[in-house]
């Protein structure tokens, strides 16, 4: 559902007031993270609708009252808590913050991993390339060096990856094993979840993951300690190459959160050599999170902030797609779409695609 088709209907005074609030947001996302990190959040919790004074506070979370004056203070502004006869209660926006696994993950990944390159997003705009990586490393795209990463932020990135995918793997496995696939590529395949959820899934599947080599190295470690090495291989390849082709023919493609990776001409690029390895009756999967096809207007607005960190950071010209963005690159590679599911995990799509020969589209939302 594309959730901007028209204006809101608001008042000029509620316009200025959400004005306000996105000029200060850096200043509220970093109070809402220290009143969770700090305990001030919980220790309110705790105290249900009784609430907790100001020394209370300060004296539970060994934080001055200056320190947690401040904070809450802007937690009051931002609705995460409420004040009355002197105690602080929090409110469900709070609760959500400090206890929604989600909003853990976007939080860390949006502070560990995506912060402070932010601040170089007009520079990478204007010259089309991820200058908020020099605040990591040398590379020219995070991919590079995703595994030299901080440790901190390298969790959070993986914590981000995996909390989306993960939840969308168990009703992707049966529609992509509905054909009995023989052979399949893991396209992308970063740390193996998906192989190994195929090798759990289907006993007779011989799958590759196709990856550059860092990941490969964290990939094929896994793969061992799992006990699938001899169905599951790794082959290093740069798919920004367009002179690397894939290896061989498979039944079934696989490609989960990695189109978004890369720019509109890399995707018809990879999507290209992907029908070269395709026979008549193979199948390309694609699973993305397309930000017009979302139920909730929440999951539009963090998929589009999501574009800026592929702006800043990861490489300077891709993003989270839309429907009609990604359908049309599909196209431009020979390839259709047969079935649209909508609506797996959280808020993924599954493209089911084969060599284009006829309109055929079964759409199941």
């Amino acid at each position: 559902m594309n959730w901007y088709r028209q204006e809101e209907k608001v008042s000029a005074v509620e316009a200025l007031s959400r004005a306000q609030k996105i000029a200060y947001a850096p200043m509220a996302f970093q109070a809402a993270r220290l009143l969770c990190k700090f305990g001030i959040l919980h220790d309110i919790e705790q105290s249900g609708q009784s609430g907790r004074t100001l020394s209370e506070i300060s004296e539970a979370t060994e934080i001055s009252e200056y320190g947690a004056d401040v904070l809450l203070s802007m937690g009051l502004s931002i609705g995460l808590v409420y004040k009355t006869d002197n105690r602080f209660v929090i409110t469900k926006t709070g609760y959500f913050l400090m206890n929604d696994e989600m909003t853990r993950v976007n939080m860390a990944f949006t502070h560990d991993v995506c912060y402070q390159a932010m601040f170089h997003l007009e520079e990478a705009i204007k010259e089309g390339r991820p200058a908020g990586l020099k605040e990591f490393g040398d590379w020219e795209n995070l991919y590079q060096g995703l595994t030299q990463l901080p440790e901190r932020a390298l969790n959070s990135w993986y914590d981000f990856d995996h909390f989306y995918s993960d939840g969308a793997f168990p009703k992707a496995l049966p529609l992509v094993f509905a054909d009995r696939p023989k052979t399949l590529f893991d396209v992308g395949g970063n740390t193996g979840k998906w192989s190994l959820a195929c090798a759990r899934y289907d006993e007779q599947v011989q799958i590759s993951i196709l990856d550059l080599p860092g990941q490969l190295e964290r990939a094929r470690k896994n793969i061992h300690e799992a006990g699938f090495s001899d169905r599951v291989k790794g082959v290093e390849i740069d798919l920004l190459d367009p002179n690397q082709l894939f290896p061989g023919q498979a039944d079934a493609i696989w490609m989960s959160q990695f189109l978004d990776c890369f720019a509109p001409e890399e995707i018809v690029s990879i999507l290209t050599r992907a029908t070269a390895a395709m026979g008549e009756d193979s199948h390309l999967y694609i699973m993305e999170t397309l930000w017009d096809q979302q139920e909730y207007e929440a999951a539009s607005y963090s998929l589009n902030a999501t574009s800026l960190y592929f702006t800043a950071l990861a490489n300077g010209n891709s993003r989270m797609y839309s429907e009609e963005q990604l359908v049309a690159l599909i196209h431009q590679a020979g390839l259709e779409v047969v079935q649209q599911t909508n609506g797996l995990g959280f808020c993924h799509t599954l493209l089911k695609c084969r060599l284009a020969r006829q309109n055929s589209l079964d759409l199941d939302i």
